[in-house]
């Protein structure tokens, strides 16, 4: 029986992909090593390999070396220092690229401006645009051949080699470079023109555009390990660690269990650990999803990356490095998104079927040229007609260009759109998760209820001026003007504050600080205070002069966009569930109050992607809406993650969706438009492969010359590019959607 220890987990960085069926054939090969479990990631050009001991790291790379990619192990380090800018390089390569094909698409199809001897211009001009710019469709075309494997790349390489050489042995042994030949579109084949005709626009343009398409597709494609980054930026850099009674700072990596280090007011806690000494109250929003600062003291548990508000605490480290809450975060991010490796093209998923058929059909109709009496040269000219005609130029740009304009009028929307992943996902979501804080509410603290009069909230303001707590802050900017100043004053951590205001002491807290200073509540007012507390928010007790004189209640308040939010997703057939770390009493009255039926509250950040793997299980197909780091593990995990811009990073880079303002209702209409874009990718797939169905039997019989196949699937092209374009009408319904706010 195989145990943990006998196994181990490789993680390798995949180089050479250029679709989905390569990272398919790499997995299936690595699953044929005996013991190993493998899941390979096209998005991410990664593998995660479960293997046995007695396999190497050695052996899994040569085993993806023999497949023909190539393979290096992926350290921790690399984890944040990983950088793939594929695009870039597509990029450089397009600038050359383009000025030297339209040139010779305008001097292939107006003959006005054919110069005596253009045709050598020409030539000159594709050389370097079919043998370098397509270099990449040439050597994938290559490494799948010498596997026994084909893909949209063996056309487009066979293809444009094809065009290109015929023009060549044209114009050298045929009638193609004689000096004033004249370059005429014909709608059918002519034998007899056969060693006249040249195909160099075909050849170029082709090239261009497939490689246009393949740089559209790497700008879509984003890496992984920018959400691993943006986590790895939250925690502190360094700590003050207590060695002979003595603070030290020193590097987190020096950091070991049982040390202690010091955290004074402001800064982040370093990592996991108990507090020995100090109280003070932690915000730990960004970790737990709570709203309101939690308050701790001698033995009370901290986690690394949350931040000290108030008081100086001395905390034991309990758990450093990878055993952190943050860094399991981390983990459970990698394993969510790697759960999204079998997500393929639909062009890719056809391409093993579509390539042999049409590679076979050229083979048949160059034959059978050349069988039933042709030339030579005349069954090479149907076999390039074909070849021309079949070239995937309009399936290579159906994605991309419906992602780009798909994804641009997001952006000018507020929206930011990961990649294809989320448009696939869109179309089928029926349940959409919803955090609270940041999300549905504010984030931000805020005076909802004064008990008592103005003069309550003056005096609260009065002696809260000397806190930073954020509860503080928030009565403080109720009461908007300036307040008289405060003597003696004084923090008690975890119930309150006490002052002196014009000779008068008073207390603001919880009621356990006034019945202590001899202030005790009045049934009356106990019994306000209790229907306060049925719901969000906390209340804040003021008295003075021997008695509790009223009370200040702040809450998390709710965004007022979030109703008609929630109401625009049950228009999109999407059931809406509140998930939060808050508590049970204050997520209860913000689904009331938003008309959501469905809630679960006080969830750890692992509990989130563990409730989203709940309903997955139920057959839900899950969209999760959150914004800070306890959310990225969910949205990770769900079928679609939507990110709020207003969180963090870490939130953003895990998602697939990103919402740049904080408006609710935006999620309504980014799932909108990825439906939107998904069925123009469709639409664009079903007109490239129709045009191919229909135009391949022309070239065929020759009712269709090359030329005419090469102007046939620049019209295709245009035709998705077009189709494309309409996006930029997009707009949601229901409503008016105004640009980026």
């Amino acid at each position: 029986m195989t145990t943990d220890q006998d196994v181990r987990d490789v993680e390798l960085d995949i180089t050479g992909m250029t679709c989905a069926s390569c990272a398919a054939r790499i997995e299936k090969k690595l699953n044929r090593v005996d013991g190993v479990q493998a899941s390979v990631n096209y998005a991410t050009e990664k593998a995660l390999v479960r293997a046995p001991r007695p396999i190497t790291v050695d052996d899994l790379i040569g085993v993806v070396e023999k497949t023909g990619y190539g393979a290096t192990e992926v350290s921790a380090d690399d984890h944040m220092d990983h950088e793939v800018a594929p695009a870039d390089v597509l990029r450089q390569r397009l600038m050359i690229v383009w000025p030297l094909t339209l040139p010779v698409m305008l001097m292939s199809m107006v003959p006005a401006l054919q110069f005596t001897g253009w045709q050598w211009v020409a030539l000159a001009l594709t050389t370097p645009v079919v043998l370098w710019g397509a270099l990449p469709f040439h050597r994938a075309a290559w490494t799948n051949a010498r596997h026994g494997a084909s893909t949209m790349d063996t056309l487009v390489s066979i293809g444009t080699l094809a065009a290109y050489l015929w023009s060549v042995w044209a114009m050298l042994f045929g009638d193609a470079g004689e000096l004033g030949m004249k370059h005429h579109f014909e709608l059918l084949m002519h034998p007899e023109h056969a060693s006249s005709a040249i195909y160099l626009e075909a050849a170029a343009g082709v090239s261009a555009f497939l490689l246009t398409g393949r740089y559209l597709e790497a700008r879509a494609k984003r890496s992984s390990t920018e959400a691993l980054r943006s986590l790895a930026e939250l925690g502190a850099k360094d700590v003050a660690v207590l060695r002979d009674q003595r603070e030290q700072r020193i590097p987190l990596e020096q950091l070991r269990v049982g040390d202690l280090f010091v955290v004074r007011p402001g800064e982040k806690i370093a990592t996991d650990g108990v507090v020995e000494i100090g109280r003070s109250s932690i915000d730990s929003s960004a970790m737990t999803g709570e709203s309101v600062p939690v308050d701790v003291g001698v033995g009370g548990e901290v986690t690394g990356a949350t931040l000290n508000l108030t008081g100086r605490l001395v905390v034991r480290a309990t758990k450093v490095g990878a055993d952190t809450a943050l860094a399991g975060i981390a983990r459970m991010v990698e394993q969510a998104q790697t759960g999204k490796a079998n997500a393929q093209r639909l062009a890719d998923k056809v391409a093993g079927i579509f390539v042999p058929v049409v590679l076979g059909i050229a083979a048949l109709t160059f034959l059978g040229w050349w069988v039933i009496g042709g030339s030579l040269a005349t069954a090479f000219t149907a076999l390039v007609a074909v070849l021309v005609i079949a070239c995937p130029c309009a399936l290579g740009l159906a994605t991309p260009t419906a992602l780009l304009v798909g994804t641009g009028r997001g952006a000018s929307l507020g929206i930011l759109i990961r990649g294809p992943q989320a448009l696939e996902t869109s179309r089928g979501i029926d349940t959409v998760v919803l955090d609270k804080t940041g999300t549905l509410t504010t984030g931000e603290m805020k005076v909802v209820q004064v008990h008592g009069g103005k003069a309550v909230l003056r005096a609260a303001a009065t002696v809260e001026a000397g806190s930073q707590h954020p509860i503080a802050q928030a009565i403080v900017r109720a009461e908007g003007g300036e307040v008289p100043s405060v003597d003696d004053f004084e923090t008690v951590d975890g119930f309150g504050v006490r002052g002196t205001v014009r000779g008068v002491p008073v207390v603001v807290g919880q009621e356990k600080l006034l019945v202590e200073d001899g202030m005790p509540l009045a049934a009356e007012l106990a019994s306000a205070v209790a229907r306060a507390r049925d719901g969000d928010g906390t209340v804040v007790l003021v008295g003075w002069d021997g008695a509790a004189r009223g009370f200040v209640k702040v809450a998390d308040e709710v965004k007022p966009t979030a109703a008609q939010a929630v109401a625009e997703y049950r228009a999109l057939g999407l059931q809406p569930v509140l998930l939060t770390g808050d508590h049970a009493s204050v997520a209860d009255a913000v689904a009331h109050r938003l008309g959501i039926e469905e809630v679960i509250a006080q969830v750890t950040p692992a509990d989130k992607a563990a409730q989203v793997v709940r309903l997955q299980d139920e057959g839900r197909v899950v969209a999760m809406v959150g914004d800070g780091v306890n959310d990225a593990a969910a949205l990770a995990q769900a079928d679609l993650g939507i990110a709020m811009g207003t969180g963090t990073d870490a939130a953003m880079q895990a998602a697939d969706i990103t919402i740049m303002s904080g408006d609710p209702r935006k999620v309504a209409t980014a799932v909108e438009l990825s439906r939107s874009t998904l069925r123009t990718i469709y639409g664009n797939l079903i007109w490239a492969f129709g045009y191919n169905v229909a135009a391949i039997p022309l070239a065929m019989t020759g009712r269709m010359s090359p030329m005419v196949a090469g102007l046939a699937m620049a019209c295709s092209s245009l035709f998705v590019v077009g189709n494309s374009l309409r996006l930029k009408g997009f707009q949601p319904s229901g409503r008016e959607e105004q640009a980026s706010s």
